[in-house]
């Protein structure tokens, strides 16, 4: 049975973990290229891809001991608070590197190109750049958390594919409306907190 209550958190905790991230440039970049709808298809399905795979691992994590669960855990939120804060701080170098790596991908032989074509580079740009990303390492530690992989799954996949639409469509708009830094800032306290709570949970058995 789904839980709303998980969905929505790990919704809001991907959500802001993805907005600094190149793949959110990446998608800004495409979709100034080419139909929004082609480069969402892709990226919706390499992200989709991505949650599956890292739900899995996240399973796996919750076949060991309690405690060692929720020590494992807590040494990866507090790592992912330290990724997102860094990425913040980083935040003009992320989008140099995400528009050079899209501008290079779209250049000549996809000019013209038509649905399946961009759909495709859409899907590889993110599949390649979201291995070992800040979201592919929360979703497995929320996986192992929670033990509920559908909610986890259907939460992070609409918080990622909610930062794609949103980067796709109005990305520049959207980062002048909210200062990424201070976002990913509020994310990174909310991540060790959750951090200190499972070490705590770990140490109590």
């Amino acid at each position: 049975m789904l839980d709303l209550g998980i969905i929505l958190t790990v919704f809001a905790l991907a959500f802001v973990a993805e907005l600094p991230d190149k793949s959110a440039v990446a998608g800004l970049v495409l979709g100034t290229r080419f139909p929004w709808p082609w480069v969402f298809t892709g990226i919706a399905a390499a992200f989709l891809t991505h949650v599956m795979i890292a739900v899995s691992a996240g399973q796996l994590l919750s076949l060991l001991p309690g405690r060692l669960v929720e020590a494992l855990v807590a040494v990866l939120f507090l790592l992912g608070a330290w990724l997102i804060w860094r990425e913040g701080a980083h935040q003009d170098e992320i989008e140099a590197e995400g528009e050079a790596e899209s501008a290079d991908a779209v250049s000549g032989k996809f000019d013209g190109a038509g649905f399946f074509k961009v759909a495709s580079l859409g899907y590889g740009v993110i599949f390649v750049a979201e291995w070992g990303d800040l979201t592919q390492i929360l979703t497995a530690n929320l996986a192992a958390k929670y033990d509920d992989p559908l909610s986890v799954g259907i939460g992070v996949t609409l918080g990622l594919w909610t930062v794609a639409l949103l980067a796709i469509l109005g990305g520049k708009t959207l980062l002048k409306v909210l200062p990424i830094v201070w976002i990913t800032r509020v994310a990174a306290v909310v991540m060790v907190v959750l951090g200190v709570l499972s070490a705590v949970s770990a140490i109590g058995g």
